[in-house]
């Protein structure tokens, strides 16, 4: 997205001045009652909004402990559907309001695939995310992968059984970072993620891939620097903070082009199903879903990416940093991904919740 930002105004911007509990009213869990009635009509899943999925999703996991399988919202029917391997589980979710699904799978298990994964699978040009809709481990190898690398993949998936399943992409995984406008540093382009407070001061928060602590930043390729980088991650992390130079206006709001822009009033967690909008410098507004959670990505050199989000958004080059949000909520900010707006493929996003607690910045 070309954030066009000048001193009067910055777009994209984000912040989650304590990171909004998106508890629904009414979402209180109740303990089961194994010995109802069997006779008795299951209970109907609420309707709830994501916000409201999402906080019941983190409740329900907390209950059902070890013998939680994960969830997603179910976005047409505007409902929690909650794996679960037992009849226990299955009245705890009924109790709580969300739609039980009974699988194999719980997410201990499949944890623990991701970790076989990482040890035995992790070459570049892979990523792997827990799917909960599957209930398993979905494997992504991008064109790249080819020969013993593929074959030493696939061995990996197969060993697994039933844990986890191997898809091809016809794009390649990378960090989406290319000469232009935008913020600019070094000579690359990147986008601007959101805009958020720390000790009382104006920031923004970007891709960590896209500079180095001490780098500046400016509006325009050899422009003036209205910002330094003060802390960058990645790998293993994919954000970094930029500290704004003198005194600006930072609105919390993202640049929807056409001349809108989208408020953003606090951080939220992504909930698979979720659906979410994406903006950067190259390719400006698109939308999509939220496919997988807590994804690794391998984009090769060593520049190995855990607990990001996966989707179905496009992204391209000069991307990278921008931001991700649903509604008024900033969910993640632009890591990288295979294909591009014209052929569709994979973008990961580091979470913005994530970003904030390890910064100690805010959005407002």
């Amino acid at each position: 997205m070309n954030h066009r930002r000048t001193t009067k105004r910055r777009t994209a911007v984000v912040t989650g001045g304590a990171i909004a509990a998106l508890l629904g009213a009414g979402l209180t869990i109740q303990t089961a009652n194994a010995s109802q009635d069997p006779g008795a009509e299951a209970p109907k899943p609420r309707t709830l909004s994501v916000a409201a999925a999402g906080s019941l999703a983190s409740k329900l996991e907390s209950t059902l402990g070890t013998e939680a399988a994960g969830a997603y919202y179910d976005a047409s029917a505007r409902k929690l559907v909650v794996n679960v391997v037992d009849q226990a589980g299955v009245d705890a979710v009924r109790a709580a309001g969300g739609e039980a699904r009974v699988v194999e799978n719980t997410l201990v298990e499949l944890k623990a695939a991701r970790g076989e994964l990482k040890k035995d699978a992790s070459v570049p040009g892979t990523s792997w995310a827990v799917d909960p809709e599957t209930n398993t481990v979905i494997v992504t190898a991008d064109r790249t992968v080819k020969g013993a690398d593929l074959a030493k993949v696939t061995a990996a998936v197969e060993e697994l059984g039933g844990k986890a399943e191997l898809k091809r992409t016809q794009g390649e995984f990378r960090t989406f970072l290319s000469g232009g406008d935008a913020i600019h540093s070094g000579g690359g382009r990147c986008s601007l993620g959101f805009n958020v407070v720390k000790d009382g001061a104006p920031h923004f928060i970007t891709a960590g891939h896209c500079g180095e602590t001490g780098s500046e930043w400016s509006e325009s390729a050899g422009g003036a620097p209205v910002g330094t980088m003060v802390d960058s991650q990645f790998p293993g992390n994919d954000f970094a903070l930029v500290k704004y130079a003198g005194d600006v206006r930072a609105p919390s709001e993202v640049n929807l082009y056409g001349g809108g822009t989208q408020a953003i009033t606090k951080a939220a967690e992504a909930t698979v199903g979720m659906k979410v909008t994406r903006s950067g410098s190259t390719t400006q507004v698109h939308e999509g879903t939220v496919t997988g959670l807590d994804a690794t990505v391998n984009y090769g050199n060593g520049d190995v990416v855990e607990g990001l989000i996966q989707t179905d958004v496009c992204a391209e080059p000069g991307d990278s940093g921008g931001s991700l949000f649903s509604g008024d909520a900033a969910v993640g900010l632009t890591s990288g991904g295979s294909g591009d707006c014209s052929s569709g493929g994979e973008t990961f996003f580091q979470p913005v919740t994530e970003a904030l607690s390890a910064t100690g910045a805010t959005i407002g």
